[in-house]
């Protein structure tokens, strides 16, 4: 059996950008030089992670827990307004299901990940969902999440296909073992270096096709 697992942000819904501003809000409210490594330095990283980095080594007022929950306070502020989602998202999605199991290995936090999940009529879609928060706090570039979902769908990894965006995100899926689909964004691209790791770069996920997936793995012993 083969399975095609998505991340989240940057990759179906257009929301890296949105956590960069709502973490630069926060600076300004607390008085504080928005260092411009911190930006790419978060992508991937697990909520305890990134919480952890905004109080310890940026400096915000209170506890990594404080930095958190007004991270994800802004961030469900800006779905109330309305989930950007990416062109062809939902229809790559389905068009992967119709086909294998598909899951979500993702680094945003269980609560926004139902929410947008919710948002995206994806709930029925989905055989798993995950988040690095739930796994002790491991983010990506380690290859926790892609193998915790791949166990849950039954698959090898070597079995699977890994759809991501980001330099963390890319770095995790190889180190599981997974093929790649890399789809740079528009916010904090890779770099060719990391792009060069994946096994397909696409311009975007109308490019996803069945024909891909099953190019890039060899089908299972029957």
């Amino acid at each position: 059996m083969r399975a095609v697992i998505f991340d989240l942000d940057g990759t179906l819904t257009d929301t890296e950008h949105l956590w960069d501003l709502v973490r630069r809000e926060m600076a300004v409210e607390d008085g504080i030089t928005w260092p411009e490594e911190a930006s790419r330095a978060m992508m991937g990283m697990s909520t305890q992670e990134w919480s952890a980095y905004m109080a310890e080594v940026i400096g915000f007022a209170g506890t990594a827990e404080d930095s958190a929950r007004r991270s994800i306070e802004g961030m469900q502020e800006h779905y109330r307004r309305g989930l950007p989602v990416l062109p062809g998202a939902l229809q790559a999605v389905r068009r992967m299901h119709a086909h294998w199991p598909v899951g979500l290995a993702s680094s945003s936090p269980r609560v926004l990940i139902d929410a947008a999940v919710a948002e995206l009529g994806l709930a029925d879609v989905f055989a798993t969902t995950l988040s690095t928060e739930e796994l002790g706090g491991a983010g990506k570039p380690a290859p926790d999440v892609y193998l915790e979902a791949c166990r849950r769908l039954g698959v090898e990894p070597a079995q699977a296909v890994a759809v991501e965006d980001a330099h963390n995100g890319i770095l995790a899926a190889k180190a599981a073992g997974m093929a790649v689909i890399a789809v740079p964004p528009h916010f904090n691209p890779p770099p060719a270096s990391t792009l060069a790791l994946a096994d397909a770069v696409l311009t975007d996920l109308d490019e996803l096709t069945v024909a891909l997936v099953e190019s890039l793995i060899a089908a299972p012993p029957a």
